[in-house]
């Protein structure tokens, strides 16, 4: 179990991360999510180490993240990994091999044939999405007990990304591995993730499992004999809504029966549920915040 206990962090003089509490459970798959600059990558660089927290402490198993016995048990994937212009997939192994050296080579051979990546070669000459490819296959091969993905699934191509989320989705299965993983793909992450964590305001601002989350908010659409207005649904828990004459689409948060009740007292002509999904779920609680994600302006 990672815990993180009053994390505050600053770069550059700018307070990036203030207060920060999150507990990640064993054999989860945590999907993290925010917009752009709220501090995923600076999180998961204090979690792995890369980063000091200027103050509060970050537990792996109960021992702080400063003790390299405890570093052994992460590997951190950031988004743009570095290496030498003379590196290789070889040369790239032999190095992590230093560092965990439980990483099995038949394993990474594996994942680097069935992607058709040649270790001999230098990695400048990769593709984004190769390089990618490379990165996942040592990450496969060490099978840390905790996994830290930043835009894991950036320049892999469809059956890239099917292949590395079924290959983790065993690691997970088979040996108990937690998973951190922000993206900004969020229907990818309601496919892979069980759990989440929002950061936004420099913090925590909500968390838990995926489908609870979802299932609080309902959407339907309504049809009227005659134009209505946003009036009409005033007393009701509107997260949003949006209306055309007499067609209204409305965003509830509670329970379907209970707001498909109050919906029909409004005596619509028509009522039809639609579904509801982690990135719409996303967008409501950042625009609930004071964002404008549909202008842009997030």
């Amino acid at each position: 179990m990672i815990e993180i206990r009053g994390v505050t962090h600053s770069l550059g003089g700018k307070r990036i991360l203030d207060d920060v509490n999150l507990t990640l459970r064993e054999g989860s798959v945590m999907g993290l999510v925010g917009i752009n600059g709220a501090g995923k990558t600076t999180l998961l660089r204090l979690i792995s180490g890369v980063y000091k927290a200027d103050k509060g402490e970050i537990l792996c198993d109960g021992e702080s993240i400063s003790c390299e016995s405890a570093r052994r048990n992460l590997f951190f994937l950031p988004d743009d990994p570095y290496f030498t212009v003379h590196t290789t997939g070889k040369s790239l192994y032999e190095l992590y091999r230093v560092f965990y050296p439980q990483i099995n080579k038949a394993i990474f051979d594996e994942h680097m044939s069935s992607f058709g990546l040649d270790a001999s070669k230098p990695i400048r000459n990769f593709s984004k999405g190769m390089r990618r490819q490379l990165f996942v296959a040592l990450a496969l091969a060490v099978n840390p007990k905790y996994l830290l993905l930043d835009e894991a699934f950036d320049g892999l191509d469809p059956l890239a990304r099917l292949s590395f989320k079924k290959a983790i989705n065993q690691a997970v299965e088979e040996n108990g591995m937690t998973v951190v993983i922000s993206s900004h793909s969020l229907r990818e992450l309601e496919d892979f993730c069980d759990c989440y964590a929002l950061i936004d305001k420099m913090t925590v601002a909500s968390s838990g499992d995926i489908s609870e989350r979802v299932n609080r908010f309902c959407k339907f659409q309504l049809a009227f004999l005659e134009p209505v207005g946003e009036s009409l649904f005033a007393g009701l828990p509107v997260v949003s809504s949006e209306s055309t004459g007499r067609f209204v689409r409305v965003v509830l948060e509670g329970r379907e029966d209970e707001m498909r009740a109050a919906l029909e007292r409004l005596e619509p002509a028509v009522i039809e549920q639609m579904p509801m999904d982690f990135e719409e779920m996303f967008i409501h609680e950042v625009e609930g915040r004071g964002y404008d994600v549909r202008g842009g302006r997030a």
